[in-house]
């Protein structure tokens, strides 16, 4: 394969993960936070990861592999990821900033917030590297999906360690650790599955993708959006995420 076919999903995967930094520099600057700007972004991001997933990879993957083979993939991806989430419970930024103090626990919780969102974050450059893959344009979109909610995820690993050491230093080298998951997830896709790359490795790909991002977006990124008064806010963000990628897929 062309190396410019490899380098250019790995870019993508690289920056969607460093969107988490993006956050952590929001949380240097921010004095009054306003819930509704993230009600709309995780359900702008939900929106285009949903629709994505049946609209774009799980169509493929059945074209490719069938019904049968891409819907055991498709709800293995789920399977998997609620393990993970089960595993190490994914903590947003609603539980940080109700967290108050300068002291150890503090700290204990940024350190453990950095682990679960790096695991969670894994899969997720996965994602982007497999779309981008099969369609480049498809993989921009999907990785500025996941770039959006990189930014709470960022703002979560950031707000407990700049509170707890006074240190902007330290807070962004931990976002960035959390982050940096997304394009070593790209990396062992390459390694891992592109020595067998075939068509129907790429189409059980694409179904194991959707099943993640579907339930990212059904059991993190939406209730969390909804959860407080004015979730109109996080529902309008949803069906622009729809929008925008329906038109994307057009326009392409």
């Amino acid at each position: 394969m062309d190396n410019a076919k490899i380098w250019l999903p790995l870019l993508l995967s690289f920056l969607a993960g460093l969107f988490t930094v993006v956050g952590s520099f929001i949380t240097f600057f921010m004095r009054d936070f306003k819930r509704g700007y993230l009600q709309f972004s995780l359900g702008l991001s939900s929106g285009v990861m949903i629709y994505v997933s049946f609209v774009e990879l799980l169509p493929s993957a059945i074209k490719g592999i069938g019904p049968i083979k891409a819907n055991l993939a498709f709800f293995s991806g789920i399977v998997l990821f609620m393990f993970i989430d089960f595993l190490i419970p994914h903590e947003y930024i609603e539980e940080r900033i109700k967290t108050d103090g300068y002291d150890k626990k503090l700290m204990a919780a940024g350190v453990f917030t950095t682990l679960g969102i790096a695991i969670h974050n894994f899969p997720e450059g996965v994602a982007v590297f497999m779309s981008s893959l099969v369609n480049i344009k498809l993989g921009i979109v999907l990785a500025l999906a996941i770039a959006l909610h990189n930014i709470p995820e960022g703002i979560a690993v950031a707000m407990p360690i700049f509170y707890a050491t006074k240190s902007k230093r330290e807070a962004f080298w931990y976002s960035f650790l959390s982050g940096f998951a997304e394009p070593a997830g790209a990396v062992i896709a390459l390694l891992i599955l592109m020595p067998f790359l075939n068509t129907s490795v790429l189409s059980f790909s694409l179904a194991f993708v959707a099943g993640i991002m579907v339930f990212i977006s059904f059991d993190e990124l939406l209730p969390l959006s909804c959860e407080s008064e004015g979730y109109h806010i996080s529902i309008l963000g949803v069906i622009i995420g729809m929008l925008i990628m329906a038109l994307s897929l057009i326009l392409i």
